[in-house]
């Protein structure tokens, strides 16, 4: 690890990692989230709060159920990471929909009118 990697994003990385494969695995049982697709992850400094961003890849599921999806298998991902990953304290997970593709698939819409025009 370079200088400067803090341990939040060491720790983020990682939780980020074991959750995707928990999804890829089809380890979280909820259909919900099958189709969930992590994008990025933010630690609080004290660890304390992982706000983890996601999208869905899907159309036949909404980002609303796939939010309660991962908010209802949030305690068996907080035990799984506990067992895998060995540190002391997980940090409480929040689910957050990640607008950053949607608003880029936006722009490219306008850019095309503009061509178009």
């Amino acid at each position: 690890m370079g200088i400067g990697y803090k341990r939040t994003v060491r720790v983020g990385d990682l939780i980020l990692r074991e959750i995707s494969q928990m999804i890829i695995k089809g380890e979280i049982k909820d259909p919900r989230v099958s189709s969930v697709v992590l994008t990025g992850i933010k630690v609080t400094d004290d660890l304390s709060l992982a706000r983890v961003y996601f999208t869905v890849m899907s159309d036949g599921i909404g980002k609303e159920e796939a939010l309660i999806g991962l908010q209802s298998a949030t305690g068996f991902i907080k035990r799984e990471l506990w067992k895998r990953l060995g540190i002391k304290r997980i940090p409480d997970l929040r689910f957050e929909f990640d607008t950053v593709l949607e608003e880029g698939y936006r722009i490219d819409e306008l850019i095309k009118g503009i061509k178009v025009e």
